[in-house]
């Protein structure tokens, strides 16, 4: 938190004025129609697998088809992230204050059951709420939260969600925020291959736990996770998520003009002049740097599902994620490296199932804290 901050000496955005905020409120419970069209309406084996690569995710339940149909599934399932990408209004496409920025920044996710293998996914989302913050990023931010449920075939509920971005001044951020002031300051970091050779040996060391059950009574509490490395992030990294995911605002040509025609608050001119999207700050440093950000930085719903892939890795396939949560700390720029760690704090019977919680976190290469979060997964028990 911080104190005011001033207007900015120079205006090229919009900023938060308390009309819009007024006229967004008047929607706050009310069902969102017509939404932007899912980047996937169905779970299929490519749309899975497409998904779990983004994040670096190869785990043979959703990528190999004869190795699921061996499995206790019998058949490829989506991993629980996958579902960010049946949903522009979860992955962060949020309406009212046209033209101010919005940074994903966090979820809290139930899951039913898996989505198996082709089911078709619909969704039904309203925003939930709107809370004011001073931040030392931009000074007056808004979170807005949105609820969002997720139907399979037959209508059924599948999973549901919060989610919410941060709106923050673009400009105020950039001229005036202190969050990242001695970041900007410092020169680009450079890994030495001992430090490159410590994370490539996390990396060799990684692998889903698989067919192996891993049973409730053999957890132990403060039982730690093993240490799941993301990175060094780079652009082409954070373009491999947006081909999984989709993305927001990613168009080409006609459907480009065609965005912008409907919402002209996205078509921000790059340098050539030509109005492009706000998505940019992800691959344009230059872009990233205009909004307070310190350089091109990775998506919050690719951060949300390291987390993920961290849990399911863990629990095995007969393991199943019942909840989770994730609140981000800060932005990953490009270049920075996380190491996310996790522990056992809890263990209980409820409802027949047994549960385990699981708490997270993730530290950059300079141990600065980047997000938190939390699991409980359902495991099989010995007693059958």
């Amino acid at each position: 938190m911080s104190a005011a901050i001033d207007e900015p000496k120079t205006r090229h955005f919009p900023k938060i004025t308390d009309a819009a905020l007024d006229e967004l409120r008047a929607r706050i419970g009310v069902r969102i129609e017509n939404t932007l069209e899912p980047w996937c309406h169905e779970a299929t084996r490519d749309n899975i697998r497409h998904y779990a690569h983004g994040i670096g995710d190869d785990n043979p339940l959703w990528c190999d088809p004869a190795y699921a149909e061996r499995s206790a599934l019998g058949g490829i399932v989506a991993l629980p992230s996958f579902l960010f990408a049946t949903s522009r209004i979860i992955s962060g496409y949020v309406g009212g204050i046209p033209g101010v920025h919005a940074m994903w920044a966090g979820a809290d996710w139930t899951w039913h059951r898996w989505v198996r293998r082709n089911e078709t996914i619909t969704t039904e989302a309203w925003l939930k709420d709107l809370v004011e913050h001073r931040t030392s990023f931009a000074g007056r931010s808004i979170q807005q939260i949105y609820h969002v449920r997720f139907f399979g075939d037959g209508g059924e509920l599948v999973a549901e969600a919060d989610s919410w971005c941060f709106r923050t001044d673009r400009d105020a951020a950039r001229e005036q925020g202190t969050k990242y002031r001695e970041l900007k300051a410092k020169p680009p970091r450079r890994y030495t291959d001992a430090e490159l050779d410590r994370i490539w040996q996390l990396y060799a060391e990684e692998r889903p736990r698989g067919a192996t059950p891993r049973y409730f009574e053999d957890v132990q509490l403060g039982e730690a996770l093993p240490t799941m490395p993301k990175g060094p992030m780079t652009v082409t990294g954070f373009i491999a998520y947006a081909q999984g995911w989709g993305g927001l605002y990613i168009r080409a040509n006609r459907l480009a003009w065609k965005q912008v025609q409907a919402h002209p608050g996205l078509g921000i001119r790059n340098r050539f002049n030509i109005p492009d999207c706000p998505e940019r700050v992800h691959w344009e440093p230059e872009m990233a740097l205009m909004v307070g950000a310190p350089g091109a930085y990775d998506y919050g719903p690719e951060r949300c599902s390291w987390l993920t892939h961290h849990l399911t890795d863990w629990m095995g396939d007969t393991g199943f994620l019942v909840r989770a949560t994730s609140k981000l700390r800060r932005h990953n720029p490009e270049g920075d490296l996380l190491f996310i760690d996790g522990k056992v704090t809890a263990k209980r019977v409820e409802n027949g199932r047994h549960l385990v919680d699981v708490q997270q976190e993730a530290r950059n290469q300079d141990g600065e804290l980047s997000v938190v979060g939390t699991g409980t997964i359902a495991l099989p028990s010995r007693a059958g």
